[in-house]
């Protein structure tokens, strides 16, 4: 059985993007070799990205022109499987690409049939819309050291009250701290 995992870079104020579409200036301050490392273990475990629709028009318009800089983290965000989750979206051209209008479907249904993890990175909108159905089964969070005051938070108001249990916690020297959560299931 596959894994819901959320990945995101926050700050410590909440906030997942700046002011303006794809301000993520603040990942800067936590990116170095311990967190590229990190993304690396966890591109090599998953066996499919889902994204929003903003999300994923971003991050394909990055990764598809990304440099060698980029390297091993470019090959696996262009090869992994990609699920866009979309009312809008018509065409998903990126590689290995495809679009479901019902994601709470489509995922419950892509959980049962792998082994490997399901990443949604960014995706706001749809987080929120996953968290209430309870098909995350990790939360990953790369706290930033720093306040942005304005932005778009990851956590609105509105999304179900649940309980967590920290799993990992992992300092970086950048002074960011990962963390690792899962949902405490009502039994």
């Amino acid at each position: 059985m596959r894994n819901l995992i959320m990945w995101n870079v926050i700050t410590l104020d909440g906030y997942f993007e700046g002011q303006s579409n794809w301000d993520l200036s603040f990942h800067g301050l936590v990116w170095g070799k311990e967190l590229e490392e990190l993304s690396l273990s966890q591109l090599r475990s998953a066996d499919m990205l889902v994204f929003g629709a903003n999300t994923y028009q971003g991050m394909a318009d990055y990764w598809t022109k990304a440099t060698e800089e980029e390297g091993e983290v470019a090959k696996y965000m262009n090869q992994l499987p990609k699920l866009v989750c979309s009312t809008t979206l018509s065409k998903a051209e990126w590689n290995q690409s495809r679009i479901t209008k019902d994601a709470v479907s489509e995922i419950s249904k892509l959980k049962t049939e792998g082994n490997g993890d399901m990443y949604v990175f960014g995706s706001g909108q749809l987080s929120i819309s996953l968290m209430k159905a309870g098909l995350f089964d990790e939360f990953r969070l790369c706290i930033a050291p720093t306040f942005l005051g304005k932005g778009k938070k990851l956590f609105p108001e509105g999304i179900p009250n649940q309980t967590l249990k920290l799993v990992q916690t992992n300092p970086l020297t950048t002074g960011g701290v990962v963390l690792r959560y899962v949902p405490e299931r009502k039994t």
